[in-house]
Order: C-alpha cells, then structure tokens, then sequence
C-alpha cells in the first residue's frame, strides 16, 4: 500500500508540474544529421502550413509534436507539452516534449520490425515469407492442426492468419498478455482459426512479436541489439530504447521509444528505397513488398501489409499513396512518396478516437500545403 500510496504521489506531483512553451515552427539545429530548409524552398506553402498545424496543436487532443521534412530537409518542427503514459506506467503525468525528447511510439515499432525482418531476411538469417510459420517451431506439434500449418510468415506480416484475436479493445485482450507469456510462439499459434488464413485483415501484434523471435533466433541477438547494429547505428540514430516485457524480451509490437526527427529518419529510409546516406540498408524489394499493401481493413479506406498502413489524398487533381506506421495515442509516420515528404506526429491521447481522427486527417491537410 505504502509503494502504491508514493507512486500516485509522485504521478500527482509530476501531473501538477508545468510545461514549457510550445516550440516551432523552425526546426531546431541539433547536428543529428537532418539538413534544415525553408517550407517555401521545398514548394510548401509556408504560412498553410502553420494554420493547419497550429489548428491541431491548439485543440484539446494532447498531441506532442509535428515534425515534417521534404526531398530530405527537415521544413517544419513543432513541441509542446502535455500529459503521456508510458507502455508500463499506470498513471498519465505532464512531461515537456522538444526535438531531443523520446516518445513511445507504440505500434509503429511494427512497422520497424518489418524492415529488420527484410535486413535479417537478405542475410540468410530467418525462414522467407512463404514458408508456413509451424515449419519454424516444430516444438509446436500438438497444436500444428492442418488448418493452421497453412498460416504463413507472409500471413504474420499482413495481419491475415486468420487466428482469432482480440486487440485494442481495452481491458485484458490479447495483446496485453503478449507481456507476460513465456512461450509467445505457443501462446499466439494456440488461438483458434476464425477464417481461413491470408483471406481477411485481423489487427494481430501476436505476430509481430512472432517475427521478432524469429528474427532473435535467427541472428542470436536480441530485437534491440540488431536493431542497433543494422539500423539505427548505420542511420546514425543513438537515442532510443526497446521496452521489455517481463522476461526481458524487447516488445516488438509496442515497446519502441524514439525521437520523433529520428523516427522522420525511417520515413526518409522508405522514401529512398531503404537506403541511407547512399548505402543500402534495407534491400529495395523488401520496401516496394512493404509499400504494396493488399489487405483492405475497418479504418476509412487504409489498406495493410507487411506491417505498414496506406491509404490516398488527394493533391491537385490526382490521388496519391501515403504509406505509414500507426501507434496508439496518436503517433503517426507519413510516407508520400509522390510528393517525396515525410511527417511525423507524437501524441498522449491513448485509447481516444477524437485525437485519433484528427492526426489521420492531417496528412490531408498538410499535403494542401504543398504547391510544387
């Protein structure tokens, strides 16, 4: 009781303390490798621009902060504080946020884990997407009905297993006891088929956490330590971490912590074909396999594959592709690759669909602001 009693002190304090002024919309010069451009020299509409994001910053969503870049400048950075909770964390607490601040960004760490799989995948380290998922645990045997030996690794990273999952729902759903399970393998392929695999989208971060063992297994290193080695390393990315879950495994599925100009870098990564700095990181066809997303999901008219979202806006008459990671709460990366942009969104409003809503509608919005 006594732990109990200082922790909701301690969240009660920090939840009373005051935030810093918002920052923005000049980005901040931190020599973390980002070249800064003005939104006009990049054929952006310099004022649109900052109505459309003041607008969401002033309404009552909690959202963090808004970064965007276009042909690899970073154009537009904005910061504010507001209340956060944490993957682990009980209580929500006021935090102040700007360009060197980590932020949890949930389940957009699927959409990384997607990319360590094609690196790990082109070195010959994990089984290739066609190969059906039991094939990789023949420990499972007593649960490897026909049925499921026809679940692909390819099916994983669609969400299309067919397995019958519950997430995002609240309360104790499936993905919360992705945290303490030991054998995740088992506890995930133990779920009953509900459709046929590679037929329907199903929201699964079962799977992703499937792919980060195999990955684990595949290398001999732990999720983050690849991460670090092959990715962010090489992209010059040091101030992150990868939450564990109680026995000690990085949570793949939602566990990532980053700056949110650090996360604009895997944008940047995608955009120019999974390469950085002119060496080639992640192999080509892996990005293009991710970008092609074939499953038709519940959200608007967003399709899913490979662990990344799309959807369209509409600019100057035609219709465009943005491709992104979505993380609970509001985080957000945008990919446009037609118009070459990136942007980034950070929010605390975990759980709250108004937010949600306004974050999804702003790729719209910012894409209006660009004239050329």
């Amino acid at each position: 009781m006594l732990v109990l009693a200082v922790s909701a002190a301690v969240a009660w304090v920090c939840f009373l303390r005051p935030v810093s002024p918002r920052t923005g919309p000049a980005p901040a010069a931190i020599g973390d490798g980002w070249t800064i451009a003005t939104p006009a020299g990049e054929g952006i509409d310099a004022a649109a621009l900052d109505r459309k994001i003041t607008a969401l910053l002033n309404a009552p969503l909690n959202v963090h902060g808004v970064v965007v870049e276009r042909h690899g400048h970073l154009v537009a950075e904005y910061y504010q504080g507001g209340k956060d909770r944490s993957v682990y964390a009980l209580f929500s607490i006021r935090r102040n946020f700007g360009p060197q601040t980590r932020q949890d960004i949930r389940s957009i760490g699927k959409s990384v884990t997607s990319l360590l799989y094609g690196i790990a995948l082109r070195d010959g380290k994990v089984p290739a997407p066609s190969t059906a998922v039991l094939d990789a645990y023949p420990q499972l045997a007593d649960i490897a009905t026909t049925d499921k030996r026809r679940i692909t690794i390819a099916d994983l990273l669609n969400m299309a297993s067919g397995l019958s999952w519950k997430e995002g729902s609240g309360g104790l759903n499936d993905e919360l006891r992705l945290f303490w399970r030991k054998d995740i393998p088992r506890y995930v392929l133990g779920h009953d088929l509900a459709t046929e695999p590679n037929t329907h989208f199903n929201y699964n971060g079962g799977g992703t956490a499937i792919l980060a063992d195999l990955i684990s297994r595949g290398t001999g290193q732990p999720l983050d330590a690849y991460a670090r080695n092959h990715l962010f390393a090489p992209m010059g990315i040091q101030d992150w971490s990868w939450v564990n879950d109680i026995h000690g495994r990085p949570m793949a599925f939602n566990g990532l912590r980053m700056r949110p100009r650090d996360l604009l870098k895997i944008g940047r990564l995608v955009l120019d074909g999974g390469r950085w700095n002119g060496r080639q990181l992640v192999p080509a066809d892996w990005i293009a396999q991710s970008m092609a997303a074939v499953f038709a999901t519940d959200v608007r008219d967003f399709r899913y594959g490979h662990q990344w979202w799309a959807g369209t806006v509409r600019w100057q008459g035609q219709t465009l592709d943005w491709h992104g990671g979505l993380g609970n709460g509001g985080q957000r990366l945008y990919i446009i690759p037609r118009l070459d942009m990136a942007i980034v969104t950070t929010a605390g409003a975990y759980d709250e669909d108004a937010t949600a809503i306004r974050v999804n509608d702003l790729v719209q919005q910012i894409v209006d602001s660009v004239r050329e």
